[in-house]
């Protein structure tokens, strides 16, 4: 099986050491769990700081979140070629570009009269 990694375009080592987060490392060599770990620590401050408040939509606040900073490097990395993009995220390529929009990471189109 051919890993998708190996058809995008080389990048230099100094703009891979920007995805390396608390060190260098490729998804080959990422720790299981550094993503679920990230986001759990991640929560745990935010209900800390609530200090027993309550609030309300979390869900949809975690979600944009983490979903925008994720679109927005996964779009770098991938030079912003939609294509592949939607490829390494597993989404079709028209709703990539709806969550592009939503998070105003491309402009939306402009109406043709």
């Amino acid at each position: 099986m051919t890993n998708r990694a190996e058809t995008l375009p080389n990048h230099s080592q100094a703009s891979n050491d920007e995805y390396a987060v608390g060190g260098d490392f490729t998804t080959d060599s990422a720790p299981d769990g550094y993503l679920r770990d990230a986001v759990t620590n991640s929560v745990r401050g935010y209900l800390q700081q609530l200090d027993g408040q309550m609030t309300t939509d979390f869900y949809s606040l975690l979600l944009a979140e983490v979903e925008a900073p994720m679109l927005k490097e996964i779009m770098h990395y991938t030079r912003n070629n939609q294509t592949k993009a939607s490829i390494m995220l597993g989404l079709n390529r028209g709703t990539l570009r709806k969550k592009l929009k939503q998070y105003g990471l491309i402009a939306p189109e402009q109406k043709q009269d």
